[in-house]
């Protein structure tokens, strides 16, 4: 294929008979999507899977219509046309860029099918002079608008006020362990550990750019080597902590951020100012810290407090004290 050549066709070139082929087609690859929602959730959420089990046997229902009407309409060939072959429809991820979607993103993912497909029959239906393709796809217009409000009538089915509570509770869980531990591991790491050398540094030689160097070095290093082990120490399958890749990033990016936090500020030339503000951004992640601990992880926030406060200002203490020596 050439590069900035598009090959697929336009809609206003299909036939009826191909634009009620990619009907048929994506009804059935819808169909698949939600069955591959409804086993992906099954473990954990065993309510949410029985919604995208009935949305996948509705999709069937559909896709049988459809046939029936192309038999009696066109034969019993169907042509080998999908929505990836035309110009401007809508199109849907593979899915393997969905299995580590969350629980809330999966379920507006599948709104979001259902909307996209009513919305592409819609304005395809206002752009054709032909009646009978006008009513074809004012038909499958509705029927994703249907598909809409049979979503909704099987989530007040399926999923009870004590079943989404509990469904949320564990999505919830499952952010914690994956993404805020990790993160504020990483987080505390990068704010405390990299006190030490860069004010160390900046006393020591009153250099803004040999600080920031000593920080951005110390802050990168501190990101990968946290990066590496948070991702190495469990691949989560027993302790349940999810992806061991997603909290290598967390941990790794957190304790980069917190190192640079400080470090930034030696970009500024003059030593005072500098070391002013990389004081208060000090301050200010420590702070940070603890209201996390205190929001996310339930910890008191005096406890908290003293704990990143009194660690930290430990930690810094021991920098100047080292520099100015």
């Amino acid at each position: 294929m050439l590069p900035g050549i598009s090959f697929r066709r336009r809609f206003s070139d299909l036939s009826e008979q191909e634009i009620l082929a990619i009907a048929i087609s994506s009804e059935e690859d819808d169909a698949r999507i939600y069955r591959t929602y409804a086993a992906k959730l099954r473990p954990d959420y065993p309510d949410s899977a029985k919604l995208f089990e009935e949305m996948a046997l509705e999709e069937d229902r559909h896709r049988r219509k459809l046939i029936e009407l192309h038999l009696g309409r066109f034969g019993e060939v169907i042509p080998l046309v999908r929505r990836e072959h035309v110009a401007g429809f809508h199109m849907r991820r593979p899915i393997w860029l969905m299995e580590n979607l969350g629980i809330e993103r999966i379920r507006a993912e599948a709104e979001a099918m259902e909307h996209d497909a009513e919305r592409f029959y819609l304005k395809a239906a206002r752009r054709t002079g032909d009646a009978q393709t006008r009513k074809l796809l004012g038909d499958l217009a509705a029927a994703e608008a249907a598909h809409q409000s049979h979503a909704v009538a099987l989530e007040q089915k399926h999923l009870a006020a004590e079943s989404m509570e509990s469904e949320k509770r564990t999505s919830r869980r499952q952010m914690l362990l994956t993404w805020i531990q990790p993160g504020l591991a990483g987080l505390m790491d990068g704010s405390v550990s990299t006190l030490a050398p860069i004010f160390a540094t900046a006393f020591a030689t009153h250099d803004t750019w040999t600080t920031f160097q000593v920080g951005l070095a110390a802050s990168i290093g501190a990101g990968i080597s946290m990066g590496f082990t948070e991702a190495v120490s469990d691949d989560g399958e027993l302790s349940g902590r999810g992806s061991p890749v997603k909290r290598g990033i967390a941990s790794g990016t957190m304790t980069a951020i917190g190192g640079l936090g400080h470090a930034l500020p030696y970009l500024i030339t003059d030593f005072k100012t500098a070391t002013a503000i990389a004081i208060a951004v000090v301050f200010i992640e420590l702070w940070a810290i603890a209201w996390i601990q205190n929001k996310y992880m339930e910890t008191p926030f005096l406890r908290a407090s003293l704990q990143v406060v009194l660690g930290g200002a430990l930690v810094f203490a021991a920098g100047v004290l080292i520099g100015s020596g």
